[in-house]
């Protein structure tokens, strides 16, 4: 079984995250993560005082294990961060602050209550002012995830970050949906995994048929980095961009964002409508690349099985093949060449 210190830190089983998508937030998912032995998280940035009281009480009546609240503090309301801390989560979980912005005092409140803090940061500068402040975990994610994302890739940003940030433990966010990604992670220095598109396609996931039936005939090549979203909602987010599937919503207003800023109200009603009506085409769908790696709506626990027993497969079996150790008395072959970063001598 794969444990890093990251579970031990929090309490949980495996090192499988759920994203705290706000959109997507709903304490039957939450609940079948943490039961399954990840962590589940709840986006309550919109929530009211009540709705995040009401949603805490559905997860805990549905698990005993811990799970986290998700907060986006460029968009914080103070009554349902107080009703948050109130609750005292295993996890209080924070992404997306403005630079003008002091991390520390949001981070002392959640210590305060008792709960470990969790940053997502998409740069090595914001990980590092969140390690400064005091997080617990921080969240490196990659510009393949869905939703709001940074610029730089997961395979590069995740060990500038585990290196800025060491000995703290960091999660691996973006590109992620089976086992195979748990396993690079582990190998690039991550603990563990945080993972939202594939938990979309699951069956405890809120979002309609239809929309999960795009993550599953999505190639991951079919998303698009886009400002669309944002300008139709009129919420700027600081330093983002969404990751939207491109479907008839996102081609209508490419090129033209000028003319959504003027019909931004008209157009987010009708986004709005599509989504009530289970509309993907004319609904803002957020998914990273990796639908192209999920092929069927499965239980939100066999998500994390699966992920686990894959990446154990691949640590345990695959990888350690790969090396060979030199018998007794045996010399290593000699180079062929320069090796990485060196230049071939030529005689003089």
């Amino acid at each position: 079984m794969i444990r890093t210190p990251v579970c031990e830190l929090l309490g949980i089983t495996h090192p499988v995250f759920l994203g705290g998508m706000a959109s997507a937030s709903a304490a039957k998912l939450t609940a079948a993560v943490s039961e399954a032995g990840g962590l589940g998280a709840v986006g309550a940035t919109p929530m009211s005082a009540q709705e995040v009281k009401s949603t805490c009480a559905a997860i805990r009546e549905a698990t005993e294990k811990p799970f986290a609240l998700n907060y986006l503090i460029f968009r914080l309301q103070e009554e349902g961060l107080a009703a948050g801390l109130a609750e005292r989560p295993g996890v209080m979980a924070f992404a997306w602050c403005r630079r003008e912005v002091a991390l520390k005092p949001y981070f002392d409140r959640a210590h305060d209550a008792g709960s470990k803090v969790m940053f997502m940061a998409g740069r090595v500068d914001e990980a590092r002012r969140a390690a400064d402040a005091g997080a617990d975990v921080i969240v490196a994610q990659g510009s393949e995830g869905g939703g709001h994302v940074g610029w730089m890739a997961s395979l590069a940003l995740l060990p500038m970050v585990v290196d800025a940030v060491a000995p703290l433990p960091v999660l691996a966010a973006g590109g992620i949906a089976d086992g195979r990604g748990l396993a690079a992670a582990l190998c690039l220095g991550a603990q563990g995994v945080l993972m939202g598109t594939r938990f979309l396609a699951t069956e405890e996931s809120p979002l309609p048929q239809a929309f999960k039936d795009v993550i599953v005939r999505s190639d991951g090549h079919d998303t698009v980095l886009t400002e669309i979203p944002d300008i139709a909602s009129g919420q700027v987010w600081p330093g983002a961009m969404a990751r939207a599937w491109r479907n008839r919503f996102i081609e209508r207003w490419a090129g033209r964002e000028w003319d959504l800023r003027q019909n931004r109200a008209e157009a987010f009603a009708a986004v709005q409508e599509a989504r009530g009506h289970g509309d993907p085409q004319e609904a803002s769908i957020l998914i990273g690349q990796d639908a192209g790696l999920i092929r069927a709506v499965v239980p939100a626990a066999e998500v994390v099985r699966r992920v686990v027993e894959e990446a154990e497969e691949i640590l345990s079996e695959r990888l350690p093949g790969l090396v060979h150790t030199p018998h007794a008395g045996e010399r290593p072959a000699p180079a062929e060449g320069p090796g990485p970063g060196e230049r071939p001598v030529t005689p003089e």
